[in-house]
């Protein structure tokens, strides 16, 4: 009997870490980043692919043995991985996002001081990769930070907030699952829905139509555009616009909202990994 009862107290406790831990595992979360490096590998140069496998060659003067940059998919995951490292690289955090609130315009150069933040560094890590007089190594980790920022730069929580954390703040169901909160909820499962239900699927070679309709605009447009985004997805799940009242302490994010979105993860992905490919291309195959 006794026995009994600590086996199923046991059981609640590791459901409810797996359930708390999940989201942040897949801090658009490991999936979502995994894919917007796999769609650029697809659509860029054959130059651009060889360049990058002579970078690649340069990973174990990284000296991060536990954050693996083999290839472009783990590079779009290392910033994350290395966050185990904060007393390395405690630095680069304030890189990932440029949240400005949802009820204000959305200006590029706020939130940016001295480029600590995603476009900054955008930009920055496209400057680095393509100067051949740097060490390999000094080009990978530029790499490695280009591919993930301009994943993050897509995910509309990164610029978009009400005075939350990028929604960090706030409590959120996924359906009827409790989960860790509205970020995590679109880092993870709304990203993760929206990549496996695309059909044709993202990871493809894209037709110079589709790249013309979606590769276009500069880093600034992007940050709009997840902004702005930002907004639709703080009025879904608040039920009402979060300029003109108090935000709820949990909001649920229904079926009908998954649904509702999806075709705005699957765009959101597609077009940081076609932008990608273009910097790719503009840094290596020159």
């Amino acid at each position: 009997m006794i026995f009994s009862r600590i086996i199923n107290r046991l059981s609640a406790v590791l459901a409810a870490l797996t359930l708390a831990w999940a989201p942040a595992a897949m801090a658009w979360g490991e999936y979502g980043h995994h894919t917007t490096g796999s769609v650029a590998w697809a659509n860029i140069k054959p130059e651009t692919k060889a360049a990058i496998r002579q970078l690649l060659k340069s990973e174990k003067a990284l000296g991060t043995p536990k954050c693996r940059v083999r290839n472009i998919e783990e590079a779009s995951y290392w910033p994350d991985c290395i966050r185990s490292l904060a007393w390395r690289y405690a630095y680069t955090f304030p890189w990932h996002y440029q949240t400005e609130p949802v009820c204000k315009a959305y200006d590029p150069k706020a939130n940016c001081a001295s480029g600590n933040c995603v476009t900054g560094q955008i930009e920055r890590g496209r400057k680095v990769l393509a100067d051949k007089s740097l060490p390999d190594a000094v080009r990978l980790e530029a790499f490695a930070f280009l591919v993930h920022f301009t994943g993050d730069v897509h995910m509309p929580l990164h610029s978009g907030d009400n005075f939350d954390q990028g929604g960090n703040g706030v409590k959120a169901n996924y359906g009827d699952a409790p989960v860790w909160n509205l970020h995590g909820l679109w880092d993870g499962q709304q990203a993760e829905r929206s990549i496996s239900s695309a059909v044709p699927p993202l990871v493809r070679r894209y037709s110079p139509e589709e790249r013309a309709a979606l590769a276009s605009g500069t880093i600034a447009d992007w940050g709009r555009e997840s902004h702005e985004l930002a907004r639709r997805v703080y009025t879904r799940a608040f039920g009402f616009d979060p300029c003109g009242a108090k935000a709820p302490e949990k909001i649920t994010w229904s079926n009908e909202a998954i649904v509702e979105f999806i075709p705005d993860a699957q765009r959101r992905i597609s077009q940081a990994g076609l932008r990608l490919a273009d910097m790719l291309d503009g840094a290596l195959a020159g």
